[in-house]
């Protein structure tokens, strides 16, 4: 029997899964002790009260969505090489390289670097591309 272990761009999958949670915390950050009154978070209806915020809070629960769309696509990424026997080494160092980039997208988000933002998207969209095909023969 074969034994198969938990390699690091699996890792990066768990890191990739907590991201769009980090950036719904960023966008409450702060507003947990105010009441609702006076525009607190509101845990009761949190997708309403996420729907009435502005600016960086607007812009960091866009960043959520956004990272829990892209999710899919670099789990499968991941798997699919794999499967198909990528070089191990190659794909670790392609996911971390995914999961950063991800993280500078979600800062340049927030921070709204709208165009610098579409750049390092692409650039992670095409490093996923390459996950997916690093196990290609």
């Amino acid at each position: 029997m074969s034994y198969t272990h938990f390699t690091f761009a699996y890792w990066c999958v768990l890191l990739a899964a907590l991201l769009p949670i980090g950036c719904a915390g960023l966008a409450k950050a702060g507003m947990f002790g105010k009441s609702r009154k006076d525009g607190g978070y509101d845990n009761e209806n949190p997708r309403a009260w996420l729907a009435r915020q502005t600016d960086w809070r607007a812009r960091a629960n866009a960043a959520q969505a956004n990272s829990f769309e892209a999710l899919p696509f670099f789990i499968g990424a991941v798997i699919i090489a794999h499967q198909l026997g990528a070089h191990q080494g190659r794909l670790d160092i392609l996911a971390f390289v995914w999961v950063v980039l991800r993280m500078v997208y979600v800062m340049m988000y927030v921070s709204g670097m709208a165009t610098m933002r579409t750049a390092v998207w692409t650039l992670a969209l095409g490093i996923n591309i390459a996950i997916l095909f690093s196990g290609y023969r």
